[in-house]
């Protein structure tokens, strides 16, 4: 055998090994976490959204932020009065407030499956709580609720 041609099937099973190790590569599941995470900002991204929607700005504020940064979602949820009804005129922004604290409740589930190390997950838990705490507001505002 030439030594040109023994270079050349030399590189070909270089070559055959350096794809084998991509394919390989490429059938490794992900990291765990990855999924968990992607859910999240698709829910943050659909509140944004329900903000956007609401005529909220598209982040809660530092203070909303800073209020809720102890609370469970429920806790954050309450600030209507106890009974309060809502007129058929504010029916869409209490829909959407809902829908957000439902959003967020799901996404702090996650963040706490993910460990309070995860800061990713965490700061989204926390925007999704001050947002839920920001639609309940307008919620009681627009119905007149004290």
């Amino acid at each position: 055998m030439s030594r040109g041609r023994s270079a050349g099937i030399g590189s070909g099973l270089a070559a055959g090994a350096a794809i084998a190790a991509i394919v390989v590569a490429c059938g490794r599941p992900p990291p765990t976490s990855f999924p968990k995470e992607n859910e999240i900002t698709a829910l943050w991204t659909q509140i944004r959204d329900w903000r956007r929607e609401a005529h909220m700005d598209l982040e809660p504020t530092p203070q909303s932020l800073f209020s809720v940064r102890n609370a469970t979602t429920h806790e954050a949820a309450k600030v209507c009065p106890v009974g309060h009804t809502v007129p058929a005129a504010c029916s869409d922004v209490c829909n959407l407030s809902d829908a957000i604290c439902d959003n967020a409740e799901t996404i702090c589930t996650l963040a706490d499956e993910l460990g309070k190390g995860d800061d990713y997950a965490q700061q989204k838990c926390a925007s999704a709580k001050a947002s839920c705490r920001e639609g309940k507001q307008r919620c009681c505002d627009c119905s007149g609720a004290p």
